[in-house]
């Protein structure tokens, strides 16, 4: 077999988070042992994947529809949002179900030396949705749900400062996520205990 294809798809895949060089020469050497009708067929899924992909223009979540399903749910209280960092925190979140409410995603944390400053972020329209809910009279809860790091620290207070304005009970985990943890990491029950432990900022 040709080094140089192993080594190419070897550097994309090395590209993927979490992927090292043996993992990724693992994944060229699975794709190659395909047949060509299971290439195509992954081909033309990445493609529909792709070409379908979009974000929910009411909370940023990655989906195939607008509104995301979670938010096209009636089922689920408007009034109770949980703030996140990224897409991915919702999956472990979801697996608890333990939370009914609707999400919002910021595509990041506050970290101004890598350019996530409060302006690259979704929180203008996250306080433009708690407004609404409030200028309804409704009774509104804000949940931040970050990773326990110093940018996670950081985004929290900055919001807390924000949504007391309006104002709005704002709540965040309980203290059961080691420190420096990620959410998508964290077991169902420690993150069903912090959801049902959360405490007001």
């Amino acid at each position: 077999m040709n080094p140089t294809i192993i080594q190419k798809l070897s550097e994309i895949f090395e590209n993927f988070p979490g992927v090292g060089p043996k993992t990724a020469e693992r994944f060229a050497f699975f794709l190659l042992k395909q047949s060509p009708e299971e290439l195509q067929k992954m081909i033309n899924d990445l493609e529909e994947i792709k070409g379908k992909v979009k974000r929910c223009s009411n909370c940023f979540n990655i989906s195939f529809s607008d509104p995301c399903e979670i938010c096209a749910d009636t089922r689920r209280n408007p009034t109770l949002i949980c703030v996140v960092a990224s897409s991915q925190d919702i999956l472990p979140l979801e697996k608890t179900s333990e939370f009914k409410g609707l999400y919002h995603i910021l595509q990041g944390t506050i970290n101004a030396p890598d350019g996530f400053t409060p302006d690259k972020l979704n929180i203008r329209p996250l306080i433009g949705r708690v407004k609404k809910f409030v200028d309804q009279n409704n009774n509104v809860e804000v949940i931040l749900a970050f990773n326990p790091t110093i940018e996670g620290e950081t985004t929290s207070l900055f919001l807390t400062k924000l949504l007391k304005q309006i104002p709005v009970k704002v709540t965040r985990l309980a203290r059961g996520l080691p420190q420096g943890s990620d959410l998508q990491y964290a077991d169902e029950i420690t993150l069903s205990n912090a959801l049902k432990d959360r405490r007001e900022i």
